[in-house]
């Protein structure tokens, strides 16, 4: 059974959402505040955690960069109309979706299926490890190598990695790789698409702020040139 991590300080929140995902068959856990967040994620070792950035004791953002420090975990945050800022952190960190308060909980169903069913790699390269140049990414395994030392990504980043090196000269527009990579709509909001991009040029350009590898078509999209 598939489970999940709610962590909300509101009884409220914690009692529908456990609720509601019980009713559509994962077996859930809960915690009120960052400490027992992290207690709970030791114990119980979920699939996908819905974390509340505005915790007591030890805050959202803190308790997403300690899980993602443990290794690839799922992660949808909840948060509150106006914090935009928290959330772009919360992307940069890795987490794999948003959802903004009020929400309706049918709708934070759909997005833990969605990041569940994202779990696999997005396309399907011609061969299991993909070579351009001193790149070399085994997709069967999840790993990248950049002349040969490993390169430590996230799941989405990976994901994206993957697409695009699988599709050469191609140019994707953020919608596209939203659809193919996140496979949800994203309420029209592409931020996330330009925070994966900056942080992959991060891990495989020799200079990120002059990419030759991560190519933006300004206007369109992303391409990746070999």
């Amino acid at each position: 059974m598939t489970r999940v991590l709610v962590v909300d300080d509101e009884p409220m929140v914690r009692e529908v959402l456990a609720r509601y995902l019980e009713k559509e068959g994962f077996a859930v856990d809960v915690a009120e505040d960052g400490e027992s967040a992290l207690a709970a994620f030791e114990t119980t070792r979920p699939d996908l955690v819905l974390l509340d950035l505005m915790l007591p004791r030890i805050d959202g953002l803190e308790v997403l960069r300690r899980m993602r420090a443990q290794g690839s975990i799922a992660v949808i945050m909840l948060t509150a109309k106006g914090e935009e800022t928290d959330r772009v952190v919360g992307l940069e960190l890795g987490a794999d979706d948003y959802v903004t308060k009020p929400f309706s909980p049918r709708e934070v169903v759909a997005r833990v299926r969605a990041v569940l069913r994202r779990s696999a790699p997005a396309a399907v390269p011609r061969s299991d490890v993909i070579t351009h140049g001193d790149l070399e990414i085994d997709v069967p395994r999840r790993e990248l190598r950049r002349g040969g030392a490993p390169v430590k990504l996230t799941r989405k980043e990976f994901d994206l990695l993957v697409l695009l090196t699988s599709n050469p000269g191609r140019v994707f527009t953020r919608s596209e790789l939203l659809e193919d990579v996140w496979d949800f709509a994203w309420d029209g909001d592409t931020n996330t698409v330009t925070v994966h991009m900056r942080r992959l040029r991060e891990k495989i350009e020799d200079d990120p702020s002059e990419p030759v590898r991560l190519i933006t078509v300004w206007g369109v999209g992303y391409r990746f040139d070999p």
